[in-house]
Parts: C-alpha cells; structure tokens; sequence
C-alpha cells in the first residue's frame, strides 16, 4: 500500500520567494521539516523519499525530490543512521580462497551502491576457525551495518544465517543452491555450468576425462562435480575415480592435484577444474610436464575470471557473472530493506566460454 503522501492537516506553506518556493530557508539550514512544509507532504514521506523507499507514489517522489534540489538540501548521513539505528555500511562476509572472486564480488556490490550514501566494508570469516560466528556478530554489533551480504561458502551456513537473523541484521545469501526465501538470496546455477563443460568435452572427442574439485565443504564443490557427471552421462561416460583429486580453490591445489592426474598412466586428455585459479595451477603443472596445450592436454575452467582470458593459450571455462550477482545482492538487501517483496528467487545461468586450452583430443 502506498503512502498516502499528504497530512491530515499541512500547515500553511507561506509566502511565495522568487524562485516560487514557499518562504524558501537559506540552503545551510534547510532541515526535513523545510522539505516536508514547501512540498506540503508529511515529514514521514520526506524521510522515505530520501531512504529511497518504493512506497511513494511518484508523483509525490518527483516532487519532493525537485525541492530538495531546488535548496540544496544534502541529508546528514550521520542523523539518518541514527534514526534508523544502523550505519550506512553494508558488509562483505567471505571465506573464499580465490582472491578474484572476491574482487568481482565487491565491485558488483560498490556498482549497486554508487550515488548512494552507503559504503561497502569487507569481513574476512573462517569457518574453519571455532568462535567464527561470535566474530561476525561482534563485527555486526560493532559496525551496526545495515546488512551483510554472504557469498559461498560464509551463505551456506545455516548455523550462522540463523545466529544474522536472530540479531535482526539484514542479510543477502549468494549460493548455488535455494537455502532461504527470495527476499535472502541470490541463486546461482553451478551444476548446469559443469554439465556444459561435459558436454564441450565430450563432443569433442575426449573420453578419459579427470575433474579437480573444490574443498568438499563448499556446496559449490558438489553442484559442479554432479553436473559435471550428469553431462558426461549423456554421452554414456562415468567419471573414473581414479581421475578425481581434490583442490582447495586456489592455484597451488590445482597445480599439485593436476601433477597427480598427469602422472596417471594412461593419463586423461582433459581436465575439468572446479574454478579458474585451479585451472591456471592444472595449465602451469602441464607445461612443466612437457605437454602442450591443447594440443596434448585439454583444460577448462570454471568463473571467467580475468585472467582466463590473459592467459596464453586463453582458458576455456564456464563463465559465472560474478560481478552482476555482487550487484543484484547489494540491490535486493537495499529493496528487501525498503519494504520491496519477492515471490521467486533471482537466478543467475553460467555460459561456457571457448578459447584456445580444449580442443580434440591427439589421435594414438
């Protein structure tokens, strides 16, 4: 239901200056009740035009907004988290290993909160760690932010979601599977992803093909490998267990697992990796075993992250828009904040993308 944008009673607006406002204040000492008396709205409606609240018909929004340009009137940040009793901060609660997905992540997030007041504050979280979740709410306790933005794997724990909730702090889940209502997350399709790498491979010819996953404790890890398998069961494969080995998501676990693959006799012709920084350590343990690229050994990876597309040859991989769901995260905390409601969960679909690390396997 929308405002109804106007008091019973408005006091009168006063005489007309020339600029056709009403007994227009100097600009250093407009206050809210200058805005809500020239406008001739409540102090309320004032107050959710200026917290960018959608329950504001627009034209009174339009309005509203033209007498505060009109005098120069700048809200103080400072009284407007006072009044709502949290600051103007959203934060970044991560656990993920790979460096570029956290960056991706931030700068989606700082894109949703360009021309706003808000500001972006990082908390690193290790799960692994006792008292991890004392730490973030005393973080929270400390900061007063007006919400957390979770990726995988911090998104995928119940145990300190519930603790966020019970405090009454806002919160955004990013994570590749449905663990909270709309109004919380933001889902990603990561086991279609793996199953489009399958099926790149497998058209291509390959057949012994190996996969490094992530750190088991990711659900990511398990989407990706079960996707993964689903599309090389519909070439009639099964994924040797031989050739699997585990990575903890960076590029020194995929270096030493791909030497473990590689050392395989016969050795698989393509290697799936969990993530970008897995595939990059899988290309470098290649070369130093003398193979080529693609031309002895297929790589592909998972994110597209930058350097996927830096490095020589150019790193086929599933491609997760990381930056855009750091930026639809940031917007539903700050819509589900302002009374907005969703009845279906934002999603996100990989893409894969082809460069020059995969190609047909070399006939023996």
């Amino acid at each position: 239901m929308h405002d109804t944008d106007r008091p019973e009673t408005n006091p009168s607006p006063g005489p007309i200056d020339a600029a056709g406002l009403p007994d227009a204040p100097r600009s250093g000492s407009v206050t809210i009740n200058d805005i809500a008396r020239i406008a001739r709205v409540s102090k309320k409606t004032v107050s959710r035009v200026i917290n960018e609240s959608p329950f504001v018909k627009e034209g009174t929004r339009a309005e509203i907004k033209r007498v505060i340009a009109e005098l120069g009137f700048t809200p103080d940040p400072q009284a407007r988290a006072l009044a709502l009793g949290k600051s103007f901060l959203i934060g970044l609660v991560y656990d993920n290993p790979s460096p570029q997905y956290v960056v991706n992540i931030q700068r989606g997030i700082l894109d949703a909160l360009e021309g706003t007041d808000f500001q972006l504050v990082l908390r690193p979280c290790d799960r692994a760690q006792a008292g991890h979740i004392e730490q973030v709410l005393r973080f929270a306790q400390q900061h007063k932010p007006f919400g957390l933005i979770m990726p995988p794997s911090v998104s995928e724990d119940q145990e300190l979601t519930g603790a966020i909730a019970a405090a009454g702090i806002g919160y955004v889940r990013i994570a590749s599977v449905s663990l909270d209502g709309p109004d919380h997350m933001i889902l990603t399709e990561d086991a279609g992803g793996a199953a489009q790498a399958a099926r790149h491979l497998t058209a291509l010819g390959h057949r012994r093909i190996a996969h490094i996953h992530g750190p088991l404790s990711f659900r990511s890890t398990h989407e990706r490998r079960q996707g993964f398998e689903a599309g090389l069961a519909e070439a009639g494969l099964t994924l040797d267990p031989l050739h699997v080995a585990e990575g903890g998501y960076t590029f020194e676990s995929g270096r030493q697992a791909a030497e473990k693959l590689l050392a395989l006799d016969p050795r698989p012709t393509a290697i799936f990796a969990g993530n970008d920084e897995m595939a990059t350590g899988t290309l470098v343990a290649a070369r130093e075993a003398g193979l080529r690229i693609p031309e002895d050994i297929s790589i592909v990876g998972y994110d597209d992250t930058p350097i996927a597309g830096r490095l020589w040859p150019g790193l086929t991989t599933v491609r997760l828009p990381i930056r855009d769901m750091g930026r639809a995260a940031a917007r539903l905390l700050l819509d589900t904040a302002n009374g907005a409601r969703r009845t279906a969960h934002q999603r996100f679909s990989p893409e894969l993308i082809v460069r020059g690390s995969s190609a047909p396997p070399a006939r023996t």
